[in-house]
């Protein structure tokens, strides 16, 4: 990516899990209500000292054009602990990252992996996804992940999730066509309320013949800890795969 370390500057405060409009932007410039947690556990004196000095080299900047070169981005949407975002820009070097998690410990955790890895290919956002959406030109992705997000099981809640017909839109405006939404879950109700928004989206296909293409993890998957847990608790889970139109 072409944003030098002192062109990045502090990055506004969001929120994960508003509703936003077709233009992938916050209504009216105002930030909604936050629904998720924004801290958990102390961070250790290491994970406080990559905050302080690594974060400020790899934060996305979104107060500036984001320039594109040659090279294909991935967005990830919520990327917990940064398990599968660091395995992916560890593996394809030739290709430009983007996660956005506004959780400070996974934050902090995905810093370590960065740090550890070397890796010059990611930016992070610490903050909303909707924001980096937004900021992002028309058909700038190459493809996007959002995996085992928050399912807001209680139906009053359900409008808290973040798959809904406006982060759809948003996401369609910025994948090129041909370019990839995946999506993972365990849960089975969020699988459906996804493939329910997503066949009613005039930007989106599902490419799925038979079982095994849900079921099947993408090649090269590396997984992620909510994955885990959902395996060692025994709930099987959905992998989606939409293509941009």
């Amino acid at each position: 990516m072409t944003t030098s370390p002192d062109q990045i500057p502090d990055a506004p405060p969001s929120t994960r899990k508003r509703r936003v409009r077709a233009s992938g932007g916050p209504p009216h410039g105002k930030p909604a209500p936050f629904f998720g947690r924004r801290k958990g556990k102390k961070l250790r004196s290491f994970q406080s000292g990559l905050m302080e000095d690594l974060l400020p080299l790899v934060r996305l900047d979104l107060s500036a054009p984001l320039v594109r070169e040659r090279r294909d981005l991935w967005l990830e949407i919520g990327f917990g602990g940064g398990e599968h975002l660091i395995a992916e820009a560890a593996a394809h070097a030739g290709l430009d990252f983007i996660g956005c998690e506004p959780f400070v410990n996974g934050l902090a955790k995905a810093l370590a992996g960065l740090a550890a890895e070397n890796l010059g290919n990611l930016r992070l956002h610490n903050g909303e996804a909707q924001d980096v959406l937004a900021a992002l030109p028309d058909s700038s992705l190459a493809g996007a992940y959002l995996l085992y997000p928050d399912p807001w099981p209680k139906r009053r809640h359900r409008k808290r999730r973040f798959v809904s017909d406006e982060t759809l839109d948003a996401l369609a405006r910025t994948l090129r066509p041909g370019a990839e939404l995946r999506f993972a879950t365990d849960i089975d109700d969020y699988a459906g309320w996804t493939l329910a928004r997503i066949l009613r989206n005039p930007h989106f296909d599902w490419t799925a013949t038979s079982a095994r293409d849900w079921l099947t993890p993408w090649m090269g998957w590396s997984g992620t800890r909510y994955e885990e847990k959902a395996l060692r608790e025994g709930r099987k889970p959905a992998y989606l795969t939409f293509v941009r139109r």
